[in-house]
């Protein structure tokens, strides 16, 4: 499977890569800006997703911030359990890892 994979040239791909991330960055417009419980998260893993070439750890500092800050923010009631249980396993790796 790997070798049909490398068959495909970079100039192929690129223009689809390019496409998912436009449509990736209009979904910015609906970021509450105002609530730093949602922009702070937000803005991290839309950050770190290209500094550390990986969107699952984007997602998991997006994942364990957004958890700690509504609890700073005194709003605990408006997470889940599975967020905190995903923040714990988050946490875990990258101080594992």
């Amino acid at each position: 499977f790997i070798p049909f994979l490398s068959a495909i040239p970079s100039f192929a791909t690129a223009p689809a890569l390019v496409m998912v991330g436009v449509l990736m960055i209009g979904s910015v417009r609906k970021i509450h800006w105002d609530d730093p419980a949602e922009s702070i998260p937000s803005f991290l893993t839309i950050l770190i997703m290209p500094l550390s070439y990986s969107i699952a750890d984007g997602l998991a500092v997006g994942l364990i911030t957004f958890p700690l800050l509504k609890a700073f923010q005194g709003k605990v009631h408006e997470t889940t359990i599975a967020m905190w249980i995903l923040a714990t396993v988050f946490i875990l790796k990258f101080s594992l890892v």
